[in-house]
């Protein structure tokens, strides 16, 4: 009897006919001209990257943890400063803070969007009057407040950073999300919906100012080629990196029509299973980043895992823990606003396999191994 197929949590192969012959060839020429800091590939790519994520500028860099450090520092954050942070994202929100010398706050989660909670991020802003708040826009849509939380920072004259490496491609009222926002940032880890062969990062803005400051950062803080206005380091995107992600970008339309094929197709069927979905909220049309299953007993959420390793189905959990709780905020952490909304949403996620041009005869694996394991 033929084995039943495996499921990976997310393949990073699924390449178009010819991508690889023509990434090889390019690499190639690069790599004959050396090519490989600075040269035509960068300036191509931050183009596109601007006109794609509906901004006046965009600044590539070394990965997604420096563009947050990056933004931060352009937005004069610095020691002693106060910033808050959600209390559900990925470590590097946080970390990002602490390693420009501010102190976090985190803010409890929205469990119906993964995002702050809009009261916790107000009564947060009254009670620790930040320097500046991030919201990080988690599995590929945004807050439904977005744009209260955006009104909210410039009527308290706070600055907002929008953590968008989960968003890209995403789509707020018709516009990417990253639009209208003072300044946001992207990851390209080879994982997200645009991924690189590597780490890579990118800062979006309208603001030319913060823009001109964020490329000064990246690059010692320079001036001149000997000369330096700023204490800065060196985050720059090396050119192979950006030509990968140009090739990417070629087919960004196909990739993420394919992720919104799949993740439509879970949130149609997971339901008759008894099983809760999180559904992009309302003016957002999602890039398929992850699907977010929600399941809230305990003991369902172990046997559905169980099944999956037996059968050789992936799944993830982003995120299975709050960012007040790691070790690591112990002592760094300055205060928390809300309540622990946050910790029910960590132990509550499951994230299905999704990816780039996965057939619908591997989603029907997942479903099937999914209506198996409940119907024990």
């Amino acid at each position: 009897m033929e084995n039943p197929i495996k499921v990976p949590f997310i393949d990073l192969k699924r390449y178009e006919s010819g991508f690889l012959e023509t990434l090889n060839a390019t690499l190639a020429a690069m790599a004959a001209n050396a090519q490989f800091i600075g040269g035509p590939e960068i300036p191509r790519l931050e183009s596109r990257l601007s006109h794609f994520a509906g901004v006046s500028h965009a600044v590539t860099c070394a990965n997604g943890t420096d563009a947050l450090q990056l933004a931060l520092r352009a937005l004069d954050v610095g020691r002693g400063d106060t910033v808050l942070v959600p209390d559900v994202t990925f470590w590097a929100t946080l970390e990002a803070v602490v390693n420009v010398g501010a102190n976090p706050v985190t803010v409890d989660a929205d469990i119906a969007d993964g995002g702050v909670a809009f009261d916790a991020l107000a009564d947060g802003i009254v009670r620790f009057g930040p320097k500046a708040v991030i919201i990080a826009h988690l599995y590929g849509w945004g807050s439904s407040r977005l744009d209260d939380i955006r009104a909210l920072c410039v009527e308290k004259k706070v600055a907002l950073l929008e953590d968008g490496a989960q968003c890209f491609g995403a789509e707020y009222r018709g516009k990417p999300a990253y639009t209208g926002a003072l300044i946001s940032t992207t990851s390209f880890y080879p994982a997200k919906v645009l991924g690189g062969a590597g780490d890579g990062g990118a800062v979006f803005t309208d603001d030319a100012e913060l823009a001109e400051r964020v490329r000064r950062l990246g690059n010692h803080g320079r001036t001149a080629h000997y000369g330096y206005g700023d204490i800065g380091w060196n985050s720059r995107l090396d050119s192979l990196q950006a030509a990968f992600l140009n090739l990417s970008l070629d087919h960004i339309g196909t990739r993420i029509a394919s992720r919104r094929a799949s993740a439509a197709l879970y949130r149609e069927r997971l339901p008759s299973l008894g099983i809760e979905v999180m559904a992009p909220p309302a003016d957002y049309t999602e890039n398929g980043y992850c699907n977010v299953c929600l399941i809230r007993d305990p003991e369902r959420k172990a046997a559905l895992e169980a099944a999956f390793r037996a059968a050789g189905v992936g799944f993830g959990n982003i995120y299975p823990g709050v960012m007040s709780q790691q070790p690591g905020a112990q002592g760094v952490s300055k205060g928390h606003c809300g309540g622990n909304v946050g910790e029910t949403l960590c132990a509550s996620v499951l994230n299905l396999p999704l990816f780039s041009y996965m057939t619908t005869g591997e989603i029907q694996r997942v479903l099937d191994v999914a209506a198996s394991a409940l119907r024990k």
